[in-house]
C-alpha cells in the first residue's frame, strides 16, 4: 500500500512492524519478520532516509518509528507535488507536440500495436488518458481485453468521463456478462444491445481509437492499430454512431412487485421487455430478475393486454412507439 511513496514490500513490513512495536533492537525487528539481520538493517536505512524511522540517540543500535501521520504525510505531499510537476511537463510537451505537429505526416497517424501485453496496456491507457467520452462497441469473444472488465473503465468513469457502449447479444451470456453490464449501468454508463458488432473498437474523445488487425478467432498474436485525428478516425467514428443509433438500450435493476389495476410498466416490466429485446429467453429473464419463469411470462401477456397487441413483435413496436424503450 505504500509502494506509491518509495517502500517495497520488506520496507512497508519493517515499518509496520516498528510502528507496532514503537522502538527495538535490530535483532529483535530481524526475528519479528523472519529477515536476516544485513536484510533488516537495509530496510532501516531506507526508512531513515525517508524520515520515517531514527536510531535512538540514548541506546546506539535501537531504533524508533517517525509518527505515521506526520511522516507519511510529508512525503504524499511531496509525491503530488512531484506529480503536478509532472502534469506540468506532459502538458506542455503535449502543447509542444500540437505546434510542431499541425501538419503531421500520413504514417504518424496510426500506430500498430503488437502482442497480448502490448494491446491490453494501450486499450487501458487510451482509457485513462480520456477526458469527456469514451465510445466502444464490445464482441462476445474478446481476445485480450473486453470493454466491461477493466478497472481504467472504472477510475475513468470516476473521474467523470462518459461511456457509452454497445455490446453483442452474446455478451449477456457469457458467465459474468449480465453482472459486469448491471454494473456498469450502475456507473451511469449507457450501455445497449445488438446482434453482432462489426468490430471492436474504442475511442477516446473522438481524438484517438483503436481496432484490432486480427481476425475474430485467428490463431496470430493479437494485434491493434491506435488511429490518431484524421479521415479514418471519423470514419470509425461514423461507424460507431451508426452501430450506436441501431442498437437497443439496455435495463437492468432490482425486482419489483406489480400493482393488480397498472395502466403503465412497473420498472420490472421494463427490465423484462430490455432483457427480452436483447434476444434473452424467458427463462433467461427470469434467471437474472430471480423471478420465477411463469412470473415472467405473466407480466408480458399483462403487457400484450394492456398495448391490445397478439404477438410479442407487436409488443416491441408498441413499446418503442410508447417510449418504453429508446432508440
Amino acid at each position: 500500500m505504500l509502494g506509491a511513496i518509495g517502500l517495497d514490500e520488506g520496507q512497508e513490513s519493517a515499518y509496520r512492524a516498528l510502528v507496532a512495536m514503537g522502538a527495538a533492537e535490530v535483532g529483535d525487528l530481524a526475528h519479528r519478520l523472519t529477515l536476516p539481520v544485513p536484510h533488516t538493517e537495509r530496510a532501516l536505512r531506507h526508512l531513515e532516509r525517508h524520515g520515517l524511522a531514527a536510531q535512538s540517540s540514548a541506546r546506539p543500535g535501537r531504533w524508533v518509528a517517525a509518527p505515521p501521520g506526520v511522516a507519511l504525510g510529508a512525503l504524499l505531499t511531496q509525491q503530488r507535488h512531484e506529480l503536478e510537476r509532472a502534469e506540468l511537463a506532459a502538458a506542455l510537451l503535449a502543447e509542444e507536440y500540437r505546434a510542431e505537429a499541425v501538419e503531421p505526416a500520413v504514417h504518424d497517424l496510426v500506430e500498430v500495436v503488437t502482442g497480448a501485453s502490448a494491446v491490453a496496456h494501450r486499450f487501458v491507457q487510451l482509457q485513462l488518458g480520456a477526458v469527456e467520452e469514451v465510445c466502444a462497441l464490445v464482441s462476445g469473444r474478446p481476445q485480450v481485453v473486453t470493454g466491461t472488465e477493466n478497472d481504467a473503465e472504472e477510475q475513468a468513469a470516476r473521474r467523470g468521463v462518459t461511456y457509452r457502449v454497445v455490446i453483442e447479444r452474446e455478451v449477456l451470456s457469457l458467465p459474468r456478462g449480465l453482472t459486469e453490464a448491471s454494473t456498469a449501468l450502475g456507473r451511469g454508463e449507457q450501455v445497449r444491445v445488438t446482434g453482432e458488432v462489426p468490430t471492436k473498437l474504442v475511442i477516446a474523445d473522438r481524438s484517438l481509437a483503436m481496432v484490432p488487425l486480427t481476425a475474430r478467432g485467428a490463431a496470430a498474436e493479437p494485434a491493434a492499430l491506435v488511429v490518431h485525428a484524421s479521415g479514418l478516425l471519423e470514419s470509425l467514428t461514423g461507424l460507431f454512431e451508426a452501430v450506436w443509433r441501431e442498437a437497443l438500450p439496455l435495463r437492468l435493476g432490482a425486482a419489483g412487485e406489480v400493482g393488480t389495476e397498472q395502466t403503465v410498466p412497473d420498472a420490472t416490466d421494463l427490465e423484462i421487455l430490455s432483457l427480452l429485446l436483447a434476444g434473452m429467453t424467458d427463462a433467461s429473464a427470469a434467471k437474472h430478475l430471480d423471478l420465477g419463469l411463469r412470473t415472467v411470462q405473466r407480466r408480458v401477456k399483462g403487457l400484450m393486454e394492456l398495448t391490445g397487441v397478439t404477438t410479442r413483435l407487436q409488443l416491441g413496436w408498441h413499446a418503442y412507439e410508447r417510449g418504453w424503450v429508446a432508440r
